[in-house]
């Protein structure tokens, strides 16, 4: 009888320990994808909404820079959401319809030869966009809307709660601060403006 009264707790005991270190595995694991995404997002846990919103900057400023002919652009509205920030850019040269596919192709080359994976293509003949994403999880893309007008957006993943301010990148153009909606665009370019197919 006393041998039997001792089993038990020992058994319990080995349960709950069993338990606890079941548990801590799936918890910091991969987050029960099997992808090690769970890993991924927890290194991004660390960064907080201002940090992420300085990064999406960075790209956003990248991808203008490498299109060429450079455009002229201006700063879209910051949003955050739960656990995340978008920051946008707007284009304020007019881009042709002809030229269109070029601009768009010129941004997804850029992505693409800096490792950014291609995630859509949307061939609209009106509303044409590229979407993309980076290893770290931010997603960036490239859109057409109302006008024919260029949008740029980067979209962070869920990362830790903070105030985020302004974007501090000066525009290459007027700043429309305060002003919302941005103009159409309204700057005009030789070649983005052109209605020829031809690249140069």
């Amino acid at each position: 009888m006393r041998r039997a009264k001792r089993a038990l707790p020992l058994v319990t005991v080995v349960l709950a320990v069993g338990v606890a270190v079941s548990g801590c595995g799936s918890e910091s694991g991969t987050g029960g994808s099997g992808t090690g995404s769970g890993k991924e997002s927890g290194k991004e846990s660390r960064m907080d909404m201002q940090e992420a919103a300085e990064r999406s900057d960075a790209m956003l400023d990248a991808v203008l820079k490498g299109i060429d002919p450079d455009v002229q652009w201006a700063h879209g509205p910051t949003t955050t959401r739960s656990c995340g920030v978008t920051r946008r850019r707007v284009v304020m040269t007019v881009v042709s319809a002809d030229r269109r596919q070029t601009f768009l192709d010129r941004a997804e080359t850029f992505w693409r030869t800096n490792d950014y994976r291609i995630k859509a293509v949307n061939k609209d003949e009106k509303f044409p966009a590229v979407y993309a994403v980076t290893e770290k999880g931010f997603g960036v893309s490239v859109s057409f809307r109302g006008k024919g007008q260029a949008f740029f957006e980067a979209d962070s993943p869920c990362v830790k709660e903070s105030k985020v301010a302004d974007p501090t990148a000066e525009p290459n153009g007027p700043a429309y601060k305060d002003v919302y909606p941005l103009p159409r665009p309204n700057v005009r370019s030789d070649f983005w403006s052109g209605k020829t197919n031809q690249d140069s």
